[in-house]
């Protein structure tokens, strides 16, 4: 009598380079700020705009991390401020990469005259020093998040056009795209269904690791009055109030702690992603992780 055995279950793991100690550090920091921006509103918080008698109190029972120079709870409004900067920042970095994907795609692809006219509009943004430029444009708009993000946007759709170019340039002559082309597709059928999906991986890891430098950006105009106006509770203004309390030192010190969080956890997971999309490294992570 033969008895059937059943094959043995293969548990399901994840990709080694989402094993290492450096990504689940950055995955789990991102998870609890976000977190903390989806529940700050249900969180026993005092509101970040009541203001209190106790006017630059340090950190305490009463207030873990302080009060600012109006008496407002500086913990409330650093976890408050994790509503701003982190769908700011998504936004950010969605509208440059979609901008800067799709001009870059076409100059890429379609090369000639609107390769020239658009490599020359990105090269005359990068000949600015990118805080620089977004100064001067956020000044023109006057100071408010939105009009940070419009610069800031600006600013760096460039990075995402130049490396798609790069990428499409060098998908265009591969036999599959020919022969797309052999079987009658059309220039942007072409680009959509053979390019694109082909070239996907290296955008969406440049996206990531941009998250962390957008945060600083955008935290670097509003330190500069560019960006949110009082009296909303924003990183990087909080920093740039600090600064002008310098003997209070938890006023600067807390908000940017939660901005070295923030950048640090984003370049941790796109390394992290960088490590298992690109097979070139993918192996090497592999081999050297048990």
């Amino acid at each position: 009598m033969t008895v059937a055995v059943a094959p043995p279950r293969r548990r399901m793991r994840l990709p080694a380079a989402w094993r290492r100690p450096l990504a689940i550090v950055g995955a789990a920091v991102i998870v609890i700020w976000v977190l903390i921006a989806l529940l700050a509103p249900v969180l026993p918080l005092q509101d970040p705009l009541h203001q209190s008698s106790a006017v630059l109190a340090s950190p305490s029972a009463g207030h873990l991390l302080g009060t600012d120079e109006l008496g407002r709870d500086v913990l409330s409004r650093t976890l408050w401020g994790s509503q701003v900067s982190l769908p700011l920042a998504v936004v950010l970095v969605l509208a440059s990469l979609v901008i800067g994907s799709v001009l870059g795609a076409v100059a890429g692809y379609i090369g000639g005259i609107v390769d020239e006219v658009i490599m020359r509009i990105a090269d005359l943004v990068f000949a600015f020093p990118t805080i620089i430029l977004a100064m001067v444009v956020a000044a023109a708009l006057g100071p408010s998040l939105t009009n940070a993000v419009i610069a800031l946007t600006f600013v760096n759709w460039p990075n995402y056009a130049r490396v798609m170019r790069a990428l499409v340039l060098g998908a265009r002559g591969q036999e599959y795209v020919i022969a797309g082309r052999l079987l009658g597709s059309g220039p942007f059928t072409s680009l959509r269904r053979d390019v694109l999906p082909n070239v996907a991986s290296p955008m969406l890891v440049l996206a990531t690791l941009d998250f962390g430098n957008q945060i600083l950006l955008l935290s670097g105009l509003s330190f500069l009055g560019l960006g949110a106006v009082p009296p909303t509770a924003e990183w990087g203004s909080m920093v740039g109030d600090g600064v002008q309390q310098f003997s209070s030192w938890w006023l600067a010190t807390f908000p940017g702690l939660a901005i070295f969080s923030v950048v640090v956890g984003f370049n941790f997971l796109g390394d992290a992603l960088r490590d298992a999309l690109d097979p070139r490294t993918a192996g090497a992570v592999q081999g050297t992780t048990v």
